[in-house]
Formats: C-alpha cells, structure tokens, sequence
C-alpha cells in the first residue's frame, strides 16, 4: 500500500538528485501527494501524458539523463566519498519506489478523500519492471561513450549566449551518402579516430571550392562516431572568443568534441581572427585532450586580401611594417595541424558522383547513361561548375521530373 506521508519526505530530503525535485511531472507528483484532489491527479497525469504514459519509463530516464555532481564526478575519474555513495544508493531507492507506484494505488487515495469521485473517470498510467540502481550502474560504466545530461541524447549542438544548446533535428548525411573525395574523408576520419583513441588529434582547416562536401563530411563523420562518445557543437565565427570557455566546460567531460567553425574567414581588422589565433596556439589555457577545432572555408588563408593590402612601399598605406602585418594574416592557416583541399572535381570525378547519386536515388533507370551525363554537364554548366553539391542537386531534381 502507498505510504504517502512517508514518500513525500523522501521526496523532499532529495539531496544529490535535488534537482529532480523542480522537474515538471515530479513536482506534480509531489503536490498530488498532499491533496489527492480530482484537479491535481489530473494535472499530473496531464503532464505524464505529454512525455509517456509510463510513469517507470518516465522516472528512470530523467534519473539516467541528470547531470549531477556525482555523476560529473565519477566521469571525471573522482571517486566519491562514502557518505555521498550511501546518499545515492538511497536516493536511488526512492526514485525506483516513485517509478513503481501505479495509477491504481493513486486513484483509491484519490477517491478516499473524495467521496463524490466515486463514479468518476480517471485517467491511468502504465508502470512496468524497474531496476534504477543497476541501470544506474551500467550508465556510469558506459559512460565514456554515451555521456550525460543533454550529451547523452543529442550528438549535434551550437552555441546560444553563453550555452551549449542540443540541436534535436540536425541536418546531415550518412557517410555512405558521400560520393567521391575518398583520400580527403579518411584523412578526416583518421584524425577523428585519434581524438578518440585518446592519441593526439590535430586541429584541422578544410579548405576548398564551394559544394565540394567540406561541411557535409564533417557532420557525416560527427554522426558516424556517435555511438563512440563524439559529440558536435558548432561555433558561429562572432562567438569565436567563447572557445577557450567552452573548452574549460567541456575539459572534464569523458566524451569528445568536435567544435565546428563553418565558412570561416576574416577581414584583416577582424577581433575574432586574433581571438581564434590565441586559441589555436600559445593562450594560457592552452586546448584540452577532449576536444578538436575543425574549420571549413573557402579562403586558404582565411583571410580577406584587398589589393591595396599588397601595395607596400607605394605610398598608399600607412602601415610601416606592412609585410609583417600580411604575414600575420596568413599565419592562421598555419596554426591548424592539419589542412585538407577540397578541389572541385573533374568530369570524370564528377560524372561518377552523379552515377553514384542516381544509383543511391533509384533514378539511375529513368535515361540511358550518356543521356544522363549530358544533362548532368549542362546543369553544372547552368550552376557555375562541378560539384558534389551541384551533381546531388541535379539528382534530387531529376527524381521529381524537373
């Protein structure tokens, strides 16, 4: 029989999963344990009901999803003290105890204080099996790979003021939806693999053409590694100066990151260029073993040029150090350990994209070959140049008859 009183003040004394204590539903349970009133069973079973109807679903994930300082400590390599050990052991105990309390227990109480609620409807809830210590348990031991809190259910992030925001439906394809550039990818993979493998990684500058796969590749292989603790979180190039904080936050997490910097590039008087250049060599906080930068742009040296910024000597520019001053510009690129070019491809490159797409699109029958190259020539005749980008765009349109 429910022993309402008595889980109530298992509720409240809550200690390392205090915050537990304001999430939506479990808070609703909790009032509802002091009116058993038709109004409060409803809200509860209301506010259930826009996650799951499993009441032991429900409790056992928000339990494994908490970001508490136990767990932070424990995927850090701490071990905690005993008494914080019994604290979860117990806390532990009462959570599985909330997960198994069923509808029908509620609804009697409810009804006991409510003699009018007889006859009355009341919605129900599921409960199943529940094991919260040992599921606990095997979380903390996997968690290397599958991370905590908003890491453990997202794999792509970005940045919004000063917070790391999960990014629920991200934009991507698969690796093997990759056509072409096979010697650039697995250089991409192999320095992934290092990061990983916790064996030196290196930060990485993917230059080249427009639509030639340089971000596309790099969320493929974000996703790719999900399952082996890599994470993404992407990284506009106005919040450049938050990197050395965001490597601070992210130092002590088991998993790894990769923080994406997309179309990157500077005008020469630029706050951020210097901001980036500090981080990726010589800032006091130096770069944390858990994470990379990879940086895609279609500039090689990042940096805008004007031709008056070549006019040393001429009398038009007031720099007196002007060869030092292109130099430094230039210096950026350098600071990356590893930079890959992604050249557009040639025709033959090219054309084998496209048969590879109309194959993966179930098109490759709607024309004969040759038809479908010539058309695929004058497309990217039409679309300024050869491209990954420009054969899957043609694909997707010949697949819907435009």
């Amino acid at each position: 029989m429910l022993n309402s009183t008595q889980l109530k003040m298992k509720i409240d004394s809550l200690t390392v999963f205090s915050d537990l204590k304001s999430d939506p539903v479990l808070k609703l349970f909790r009032t509802l344990l002091d009116t058993f009133s038709v109004s409060d069973y409803s809200n509860f079973v209301a506010e259930l009901y826009k996650n799951t109807d499993d009441l032991s679903k429900y409790i056992t994930d928000i339990t494994l999803r908490d970001d508490n300082f136990y767990v932070k400590a424990v995927a850090s390599g701490a071990e905690p003290a005993s008494v914080i050990n019994d604290a979860v052991k117990s806390e532990l105990s009462t959570l599985e105890e909330i997960a198994s309390v069923t509808s029908q227990e509620v609804q009697n109480l409810v009804r006991a204080n409510c003699s009018d609620a007889d006859d009355l409807y009341l919605p129900s809830w599921n409960t199943g099996p529940v094991q919260l210590p040992m599921e606990f348990t095997r979380k903390l031991g996997s968690i290397a790979q599958t991370g905590y809190g908003i890491f453990a259910r997202y794999t792509f992030f970005r940045i919004i003021g000063s917070e790391i925001v999960p990014v629920a439906h991200p934009d991507y394809q698969r690796l093997d939806q990759l056509f072409g550039y096979e010697r650039e990818r697995n250089l991409i993979i192999r320095n992934t693999e290092a990061l990983l493998n916790g064996s030196g990684a290196s930060n990485m500058l993917l230059y080249g053409d427009m639509g030639t796969g340089k971000s596309s590749t790099i969320k493929a292989v974000a996703a790719e590694y999900a399952d082996r603790g890599l994470r993404i979180i992407e990284v506009k190039k106005n919040q450049l100066f938050q990197i050395p904080d965001i490597m601070d936050e992210l130092a002590s997490n088991p998993l790894k990151f990769i923080l994406f910097i997309d179309d990157l590039s500077f005008a020469g008087n630029d706050d951020n260029f210097s901001a980036l250049k500090a981080t990726l060599e010589g800032s006091i906080s130096g770069r944390s073993s858990n994470t990379v930068i990879y940086a895609t742009s279609n500039r090689r040296h990042l940096v805008r040029e004007k031709a008056s910024d070549r006019m040393a000597g001429a009398g038009f520019d007031d720099d007196l150090h002007l060869n030092d001053t292109l130099q430094e510009t230039m210096s950026l690129a350098a600071r990356f350990g590893l930079t890959i070019t992604f050249q557009k491809p040639d025709k033959d490159e090219y054309l084998g994209i496209v048969r590879s797409l109309a194959e993966e699109y179930g098109v490759a029958d709607m024309c004969p070959e040759e038809e479908l190259f010539r058309r695929a020539e004058a497309h990217a005749i039409r679309r300024n140049g050869r491209s990954p980008r420009t054969a899957r765009q043609f694909i997707e349109l010949l697949k819907i008859g435009i």
